[in-house]
C-alpha cells in the first residue's frame, strides 16, 4: 500500500486546511480557516462547497459520528461534530445545516471525539478542561482540569477511559469516579497529537520534540521514531490498526506494502483496478482485493479473469481465508464467500461491533469461525462456517481470563477442530471447539507466549514463548499423554527476534516473523513432522513407524506414540514408547491386550489417556459393572467404587477388602463412616472374592467371543 496524493490546478479552499474527516471509503470533509466546509470525491475527483460558515467560526477538529454500532445504521450517522476557536463545539449534518452550537470552553475547543457507541462526545480545551456531553450537546460532567491547554483527545476501545496530552505527559483517566488514574512522560517536548486504536489497543503520541512514539495501553514504549527536522503535527491510525499516518511539515508518512510476485518463475503481473484498492489477501492459491465498491477473487493459477462482486460497504478492514472460502469484514457485518464469490453465510451475535475486531481476534477454518466477543472478552463466540449458526447447544466458549488472541486449527475433522488462545497472562491453552454441553477441557499447553499461528497444511501450531520460538508438532498430546507433551516440541533461541516480535504466515515447515522494526525473518523447521500428519490422517501406520526409523528423532517417536494413542492403534503406540524408553507404558499397553473384551480394552484407553469418567461411563453402558468398581478400586476412588457396588448389588466385599487392604499397608485405620457402616457384620474372605473376580473375567470372555463387540455410543474426549 502506497499514499497517492494530488494537487487540484485551482484549489477550493483559500485558507490553511486545519481538519478533514472521512466519510465512506471514497468521500472526505474538510475545513478551512476560509470558513468553508468541502466535500472531496475520490471516485469522480469532484469537490463540492457544502456550507459556508459564519466568519467568527474558524474550525479546529472534526469527527464524524460513529456510523454502524452492531451493523445497525444510527440516525445521527451522517453528522459531524465540528470544533473551533471562539470556545464551541458545533453539531453539523452532512448537507452543512448547522444544527447546534455550544459554549463548551473558554479559549479554542482544540479537539472533540465521539466515543465507539455514539453515546458521548468528548472535547478538550485551550482552558485545560476536559468534557463530557450528551450526544445531543447536553454538559455530563468536566472530567479533568488543569492549568495547561489540552491539545488531543482519545477515547479508549471500550469507551470507558479518556487519553488526553498534558503538556509533556499522557494521561488515561476512566469516566468512573475514583479509580485509579495513568500518567507518564511521553516526549521531552509539549505533545501537540494523540491518537488510540480499538482494534489493536494502541496508543500514538506526536509532539514538538520532533518524534512520534507507539505505546501499549500500559504506557509502555513500543517504538520511537528519530527525530525529524520539524515537529510531529498529526497523526491517525488506519481504522483496523494495520498502519497509521504521520504527518509534519512538508512530510507525510505511511510504511506498507501490497504486491504480487511469482517466486517460482519471477513472472510479474501487475493487477490494476477501478477504484482504490484497501485490503488484500493471498493465501490457498487465491489473491483477495477488496476496493471503495468491489471485491476481486484471482486465482493464482490465472491472473487475467478475476471473479468480481459488489460490496455492501466499502470499508472492508479485514480479509480472512481459508481453504474453501473466505471471509470480509467491514463496519455492517461479518460475510463469509465462497471462492466463486457466493455468499455462504453472515454469522452474528449480540452486541457484535466489527470495527474492533482483527486477525488476533478472529479466525476461520474450513467448517468453523470463531470470535472474541469484545463486550466481554473472556467470552469466545464459534459458528458453523456454512450456516452461520452457534455451534454445538449455541453456548460460547468461556475462559477464567481475558483472552488476547485466538487461532482455530485447519485441517483434519470437524468433531476433532481445536481452538488454541492466549489470555491476558499470556498463558497458551488449547480446547475443542465441539465439546459443548459438558464441561469443556481447557488445558494450558505454554506460559508467557506472545503470538501463535497454526500451520496450513497440518494441526502443527507454532508460538514465541518467552525467549523462545516453540513448535507444538502434536498439540492434541496434551489429551492423550499430558507427560509426552514436552517431547513433542521443538525449541529455539528467539532472543534474535528482539522486543513484541509478530508471527505474520506458517505455511509449510517456514514460519515468517516480523521484528518490531518492521524486518521479516524466516524460519525453516523440519518437514517430517508434517509427513507423519499425513501418514497418520491415512492411517498409514507401517509407513509412520517407518519414517520414524529413518529420521532417528525422540521428538518423532513421542509424536507418534500420542498420535497411536489418540487413533487407539495400540500396537503403533508401544513401538512408539518403546523407542522413547517409556517401559511402564509398554507394559500397561501390553496389559491392555489381555483383557477378556473389546469394551474393557477401549476403556483402559481411555484410562491410559486420563479420561476417568469416560472409561467409567463405557463400562457402564455395556453393562461391565465390575470392571468399572476395579477401574475405581485401582485409582483409590473409593467412595465412587463403593458407591457403584451398591446401587448395583455387587461386589460390596470387594471393595471393603481392598479397602481394608489399602489401609494395613499404611498402618491406618478406618474413619470414613460410610465404610464403616457397610463393614459391620462383614467378614471378608479372599479366596471368595478372587473367586467371584474370576467369575466375572470368565463371563465376559464368553460374552465378547460369543457375539460381535457392540460399540457403545460414548463421546471421547481428543
Amino acid at each position: 500500500m502506497r499514499l497517492k496524493t494530488s494537487l487540484l490546478k485551482e484549489p477550493k479552499h483559500k485558507e490553511l486546511v486545519s481538519c478533514v474527516g472521512w466519510t465512506t471509503a471514497d468521500e472526505l470533509y474538510s475545513c478551512s480557516d476560509d470558513h468553508q466546509i468541502m466535500k472531496w470525491n475520490l471516485l469522480t475527483s469532484e469537490t463540492t462547497r457544502v456550507v459556508k460558515l459564519p466568519d467568527d467560526i474558524y474550525p479546529i477538529d472534526l469527527h464524524w459520528f460513529p456510523r454502524s454500532i452492531g451493523g445497525k445504521k444510527q440516525s445521527h450517522a451522517e453528522s459531524f461534530v465540528l470544533t473551533s476557536s471562539d470556545g464551541k463545539f458545533h453539531l453539523i449534518s452532512k448537507s452543512g445545516r448547522v444544527e447546534k452550537s455550544v459554549e463548551a470552553h473558554c479559549g479554542a475547543v482544540l479537539a472533540g471525539r465521539w466515543n465507539y457507541e455514539g453515546t458521548a462526545l468528548v472535547t478538550v480545551g485551550e482552558d485545560g478542561q476536559v468534557k463530557i456531553w450528551s450526544k445531543s450537546g447536553m454538559l455530563r460532567s468536566t472530567l479533568a482540569q488543569q492549568g495547561t491547554p489540552v491539545y488531543s483527545v482519545a477515547w479508549g476501545p471500550d469507551s470507558e477511559k479518556v487519553l488526553y496530552t498534558s503538556g509533556k505527559h499522557l494521561i488515561i483517566k476512566p469516566l468512573q469516579p475514583n479509580a485509579k488514574v495513568l500518567q507518564w512522560k511521553a516526549h521531552d517536548g509539549l505533545i501537540l497529537k494523540t491518537d488510540w486504536n480499538s482494534v489493536n489497543d494502541l496508543i500514538l503520541s506526536a509532539g514538538e520534540d520532533c518524534k512520534y512514539k507507539v505505546w501499549d495501553s500500559y504506557g509502555r514504549l513500543l517504538y520511537s521514531s528519530q527525530p525529524h527536522e520539524y515537529p510531529i503535527t498529526s497523526v491517525a491510525w488506519a481504522a483496523d490498526g494495520e498502519l497509521f499516518a504521520v504527518g509534519s511539515f512538508h512530510t507525510l508518512r505511511l510504511c506498507d506494502k501490497t504486491g504480487v510476485h511469482n517466486v517460482v518463475n519471477d513472472a510479474v503481473d501487475l493487477l490494476e483496478f477501478r477504484d482504490r484498492v484497501i485490503k488484500a489477501s493471498l493465501n490457498y492459491g487465491h489473491l483477495v482485493v477488496s476496493t471503495s465498491l468491489q471485491c476481486y477473487v484471482f486465482s493464482t493459477k490465472n491472473w487475467n479473469t478475476p471473479l468480481i462482486f459488489d460490496l455492501k460497504e466499502g470499508t472492508v478492514s479485514l480479509i480472512l481465508q481459508a481453504e474453501r472460502h473466505f471471509l470480509l469484514l467491514d463496519g455492517g457485518g461479518l460475510y463469509l464467500y465462497s471462492y466463486e464469490g457466493r455468499l455462504i453465510s453472515s454469522p452474528k451475535f449480540p452486541g457484535m461491533r466489527t470495527d474492533i475486531l482483527n486477525a488476533q481476534t478472529v479466525s476461520l477454518s474450513n467448517d468453523t469461525l470463531a470470535v472474541k466477543d469484545k463486550a466481554d472478552e473472556k467470552v469466545i463466540y464459534i459458528f458453523e462456517a456454512l450456516s452461520g449458526k452457534p455451534l454445538g447447544d449455541g453456548k460460547p466458549l468461556t475462559h477464567k481470563t481475558e483472552i488476547v488472541e485466538i487461532a482455530l486449527d485447519q485441517k483434519g475433522l470437524t468433531s476433532e477442530r481445536k481452538i488454541a488462545f492466549i489470555d491476558k497472562n499470556r498463558d497458551l491453552y488449547i480446547t475443542s471447539v465441539k465439546r459443548f454441553g459438558k464441561e469443556q477441557k481447557i488445558v494450558k499447553i505454554g506460559t508467557m507466549v506472545q503470538t501463535l499461528a497454526w500451520n496450513d497444511t497440518s494441526n502443527i501450531l507454532c508460538g514465541i514463548q518467552d525467549t523462545r520460538f516453540t513448535v507444538w508438532y502434536y498439540p492434541n498430546t496434551v489429551y492423550v499423554d499430558k507427560d509426552l507433551l514436552p517431547k513433542t516440541l521443538y525449541e529455539k533461541d528467539a532472543s534474535e527476534f528482539s522486543k513484541n516480535p509478530q508471527i505474520v504466515h506458517f505455511v509449510g515447515n517456514q514460519t515468517t516473523i516480523r521484528r518490531a522494526d518492521g524486518s521479516l525473518i524466516h524460519l525453516n523447521i523440519s518437514p517430517y513432522p508434517a509427513i507423519l500428519h499425513e501418514y497418520v490422517s491415512s492411517s498409514k501406520w507401517e509407513d509412520a513407524v517407518r519414517l520414524c526409523r529413518f529420521v532417528k528423532d525422540q521428538t518423532m517417536w513421542a509424536c507418534l506414540a500420542a498420535m497411536a494413542v489418540a487413533n487407539k492403534d495400540m500396537a503403533t503406540a508401544e513401538i512408539a514408547y518403546a523407542s522413547i524408553g517409556e517401559i511402564d507404558k509398554v507394559q500397561y499397553i501390553n496389559s491392555i491386550k489381555d483383557l477378556p473384551s473389546k469394551e474393557s480394552r477401549m476403556a483402559h484407553i481411555l484410562l491410559f489417556s486420563g479420561n476417568t469418567q469416560e472409561a467409567e461411563t463405557l463400562l457402564l453402558q455395556t453393562g461391565l459393572i465390575y470392571q468399572a468398581i476395579q477401574v475405581n478400586i485401582n485409582l483409590y476412588n473409593w467412595d465412587r467404587a463403593l458407591e457403584l457396588a451398591v446401587k448395583h448389588k455387587t461386589h460390596v466385599d470387594t471393595v471393603l477388602a481392598y479397602r481394608q487392604k489399602f489401609l494395613e499397608d499404611f498402618g491406618k485405620k478406618e474413619t470414613n463412616k460410610r465404610f464403616l457402616q457397610y463393614a459391620e457384620g462383614l467378614e471378608v474372605d479372599w479366596n471368595k472374592i478372587k473367586a467371584k473376580i474370576e467369575m466375572e473375567i470368565a463371563k465376559e470372555r464368553e460374552r465378547s467371543a460369543a457375539s460381535p463387540a457392540v460399540r457403545a455410543s460414548v463421546t471421547v474426549q481428543q
